[in-house]
């Protein structure tokens, strides 16, 4: 329960391009607060400024020393509203701020959302994959052993996936998951949502590849990448391929149990390789 006493911590959404996406209740709370953190205190005065709000701005994130977030505490304890925005979209979503939430939660500080725009979800809904589930990865690893190495670990899931990527590595991350997922599978890449250069991409890996290595503005910006899912429809996975999978993996490596497994099913050799790695980490 949140004492009577004690001030609340606003989590408070930005525009990620266009400032008209920001919503009137943001701009009232950041009104009425009586101090923002925020990532980068330059980088917000700038929207501030435009939306006329004044008031004191200081920089937060994660890898804060303690003292910042026992200050920001001790603020809200004393009866002080404070909001925390990120440099654009919805805080916490690939963003910091976990830490100073979960602390608030803790001394029973009141955090109340003020939804508005996020890049992963404007992808997805544009994106014509399926939404009824999806796994947000965020950003992959930079180094290309690691990034296949949990590629290969999402082959096998079943929900759409959504990440979001540097300019400078988005090419590399296509080849990837070319290699890892096939030419033939779905993909999406949205680049510079709401902004004055905002592009879809659609088709397959591949196409997605051909894509972006014409056209070198495909690789500046940012980029959301959204991926199909394992085709639920797909016979070769099956509930009962897996109990199989599952069962064999505790006797036999990766690649043995994976083989054994299509050949009981009659599935796909590959499919269940993929799936006995995603397993086994």
């Amino acid at each position: 329960m949140n004492s009577n006493q004690s001030g609340t911590l606003y989590i408070v959404a930005t525009p990620i391009g266009n400032l008209g996406d920001m919503v009137p209740r943001a701009v009232e709370i950041l009104q009425s607060v009586t101090a923002i953190a925020c990532e980068d205190t330059r980088h917000s005065k700038k929207l501030l400024d435009h939306f006329a709000i004044d008031k004191p701005l200081f920089a937060y994130h994660d890898h804060s020393d303690k003292k910042s977030s026992d200050n920001i505490i001790a603020r809200l304890s004393s009866g002080n509203d404070i909001a925390l925005i990120s440099d654009a979209g919805t805080p916490l979503i690939s963003d910091p701020g976990y830490r100073l939430v979960r602390a608030a939660r803790q001394q029973g500080i009141a955090v109340i959302p003020v939804p508005g725009a996020c890049a992963a979800i404007a992808a997805l809904s544009v994106a014509g994959l399926p939404t009824d589930r999806f796994r947000f990865i965020g950003f992959l690893p930079a180094k290309t052993t690691q990034r296949k190495k949990v590629l290969q670990e999402l082959a096998a899931v079943p929900e759409t996936m959504v990440f979001y990527e540097a300019p400078h590595r988005i090419l590399e991350t296509l080849r990837d998951s070319l290699e890892i997922f096939g030419g033939e599978h779905s993909g999406f890449m949205a680049r510079e949502v709401s902004k004055t250069f905002e592009t879809y991409l659609h088709g397959t890996l591949a196409e997605l590849v051909t894509a972006v290595e014409a056209d070198s503005n495909q690789q500046r910006g940012e980029i959301v990448l959204v991926l199909a899912g394992r085709e639920s429809s797909d016979s070769s996975v099956t509930v009962d391929g897996e109990k199989i999978l599952r069962l064999l993996l505790g006797e036999l490596p990766a690649a043995k149990a994976a083989a054994l497994t299509a050949k009981i099913t009659g599935g796909d050799k590959k499919q269940f390789y993929q799936m006995a790695l995603a397993l086994k980490n």
